[in-house]
């Protein structure tokens, strides 16, 4: 008799640009990333909670085509398990601003992130901006080395968190 040891289910998953009729799996996302990462986001479970289903139906709406803002989600074919924004950043032309990465905590450490992070930035170089943005809390360490793993480096430039003034958010870029 021999005995296999048996590893932990594969997992599949889609990452795909968000469709208008995903806007209710959004608001539940939305609402888990807000309440598993406070400190990360620019608004709180309550303000998200309070909004109505049609807000996040246009919001959904309004990311799923063109050049401007787009977001990504990780669709295993149920609840979304991950999510990465991207928005052309105001005053450079070149750079794209990678916002609201998330992974649901059972997904870390799957390599989700970089397939997240790889949509944003093929439709990045797609809209013509060849550079990726995003800013990091500083002491988020977890998040700072996922980041340095994917090719994104320290800037050394260093702003206020926008919501919590004695927080600052340190600068990461890398080529899309």
């Amino acid at each position: 008799m021999t005995s296999a040891t048996v590893g932990p289910p594969v997992r599949t998953t889609t990452v795909r640009r968000v469709r208008p009729r995903d806007a209710g799996r959004m608001r539940a996302l939305r609402l888990e990333m807000l309440a598993d990462s406070p400190l990360a986001f620019l608004e709180t479970v309550a303000e998200a909670a309070a909004r109505p289903h049609a807000e996040y139906a246009a919001r959904v709406a309004a990311v799923s085509t063109g050049t401007g803002a787009a977001q990504f989600v990780a669709d295993p074919g149920g609840r979304f398990v991950g999510h990465a924004g991207g928005i052309a950043a105001p005053g450079e032309p070149a750079v794209t601003v990678v916002y609201a990465v998330y992974l649901t905590p059972a997904w870390r450490g799957s390599g989700l992130l970089a397939d997240l992070v790889e949509a944003v930035a093929a439709w990045s170089r797609e809209c013509g901006r060849p550079e990726l943005m995003l800013e990091v809390v500083v002491g988020n360490d977890r998040a700072y080395r996922a980041y340095q793993r994917l090719g994104f480096t320290d800037t050394g430039v260093r702003v206020p968190h926008p919501r919590l003034p004695a927080l600052h958010e340190l600068q990461m870029r890398r080529r899309a």
